[in-house]
């Protein structure tokens, strides 16, 4: 693995904002998906609550509350549950 040059990346960003507000290009984006419900990730993932709490590192009574509407996951939260819904087999690896 190469060995990364952050000040020139740090550079290279400034250019690319001084670009886009000169109107000269245009910015990367991404639109990330939602991810599905909790309960449908923990049941896909076939792990209890407790378990599904300790790898998200939150209490099971969170894991209670997204699962039943009471409360939604933060953005944090949701990045993790992105990566259980999509690639499971990393989440599962931790258990």
């Amino acid at each position: 693995m190469s060995e990364r040059n952050i000040g020139l990346e740090i550079l290279e960003g400034l250019q690319e904002i001084k670009q886009f507000k000169a109107g000269e290009t245009e910015l990367k984006t991404r639109i990330l998906s939602e991810p599905k419900h909790p309960k449908m990730i923990r049941e896909k993932l076939s792990i209890s609550q407790a378990t599904f709490a300790a790898l998200m590192g939150v209490s099971i009574r969170t894991i209670q509350d997204w699962e039943q509407g009471r409360r939604e996951p933060s953005g944090p939260a949701k990045s993790l549950l992105r990566i259980a819904d999509q690639h499971p087999n990393v989440f599962l690896q931790l258990v």
